[in-house]
């Protein structure tokens, strides 16, 4: 058996016994992209629902939740962070591509689909 929670810290990831929060054996990384930052808008799985949706935004995990809070208040609509990809609900792709295109980090911004 395994510690799976500490009364000191908490609880404690079972591979590397570190607490959760500096666990360094599950460490999520994103692969590294090309550079590009895709914009696209989807339904699938949505039951028709469209979604904007930002691909291969070069952020950590904190500046990403930051940037969407940003896109959803632009948008006037809600949307989350899975996976290091931002939705935004509603179909908002000429806001966000002016948007990103506007901002100061240089990012090289293109639309993706149809």
């Amino acid at each position: 058996m395994s510690l799976v929670y500490s009364t000191d810290v908490g609880r404690v990831c079972p591979g590397c016994s570190q607490p959760v929060a500096q666990c360094t054996c599950k460490a999520k990384t994103r692969p590294a992209g090309d550079g590009i930052v895709r914009v696209s808008r989807e339904t699938a799985g949505r039951k028709g629902k469209g979604v904007t949706v930002i691909k291969g935004l070069p952020l950590d995990d904190a500046a990403l939740t930051a940037c969407a809070k940003q896109l959803k208040a632009l948008c006037g609509s809600g949307g989350t962070v899975k996976d290091g990809v931002v939705e935004i609900q509603g179909d908002h792709l000429d806001k966000v591509l002016a948007w990103l295109k506007a901002r100061p980090e240089g990012w090289t911004v293109k639309r993706a689909g149809g």
